[in-house]
């Protein structure tokens, strides 16, 4: 078998704050591969979210680096998309226009850009509101919309910021399922944050677990169900408890 291609390296990589005397995460080297989906989880304050951000390029780090598909990472790139926690739409646009936003600023021809926004609409499930406002729709829709928004750039790699943190449990499960159908069509290289074992079990190929502040990784945890998977189907697993147990414990040793 073939060795799989690393589409993200991060090497001895740190991150401080306060001048120093608040250290995020340090000595911190992982590698994701192209087109999986590695679900990282760790205690509050371990630099979870600030690693994802300088994945992204939005801060930079204080020491080592981190490269994509070979290219140090300097600042935002292009075929890297956030999707954030808080869903991040403009309430003045509709959702045709927020899921449009970045191939306006790429400055997509507009035939092109119409067609991708109306592709990426109907994959998302949210046909028919494309002239609803934010306001107008459930949390739900509105993370579709900025997932929408991710997947409407076509990028190469996605990173999520604990999408479906304050969305209720129902809601977080059916965004799950959607987000299995979605990725089976669309692989992508996805780093995908979250406080929650389960769905860091359900989603990922890989689990990472960081250590307490300062961050580091504890251990990574390969999750062995094959792909195209269900939520209900994994959960049924005799291995899904088993792998449930080893996650928590290595975090509650972490949290204590």
């Amino acid at each position: 078998m073939a060795e799989k291609t690393v589409k993200i390296r991060i090497e001895s990589a740190a991150r401080m704050f306060v001048g120093g005397a608040v250290v995020a995460f340090e000595h911190l080297s992982l590698d994701i591969l192209e087109n999986e989906i590695a679900c990282i989880v760790g205690p509050s304050g371990c630099g979870k979210t600030t690693l994802l951000r300088c994945i992204d390029g939005l801060i930079p780090l204080d020491a080592g680096t981190i490269h994509i598909n070979g290219k140090i990472v300097e600042g935002p790139m292009d075929q890297v998309a956030m999707v954030f926690q808080h869903f991040g739409l403009f309430p003045w646009k509709t959702v045709q226009d927020n899921v449009g936003y970045g191939l306006r600023l790429a400055g997509a021809p507009r035939d092109v850009a119409d067609a991708q926004i109306a592709r990426t609409i109907n994959l998302v499930g949210l046909q028919g509101f494309e002239r609803a406002y934010p306001y107008q729709l459930s949390g739900g829709m509105q993370q579709r919309v900025g997932l929408a928004r991710a997947l409407a750039i076509n990028p190469d790699v996605l990173l999520m910021d604990e999408p479906f943190a304050a969305l209720d449990a129902q809601t977080r499960e059916i965004l799950q399922e959607e987000v299995l159908r979605i990725l089976g069509d669309e692989r992508k290289t996805i780093v995908f944050i979250t406080h929650s074992i389960d769905e860091a079990i359900l989603l990922g190929d890989r689990v990472i677990i960081l250590t307490a502040r300062p961050g580091k990784v504890k251990e990574i945890v390969p999750i062995p169900f094959p792909r195209p998977r269900s939520v209900s189907a994994v959960r049924s697993m005799a291995d899904f408890g088993r792998l449930r147990t080893h996650v928590w414990e290595l975090l509650r040793q972490e949290i204590r």
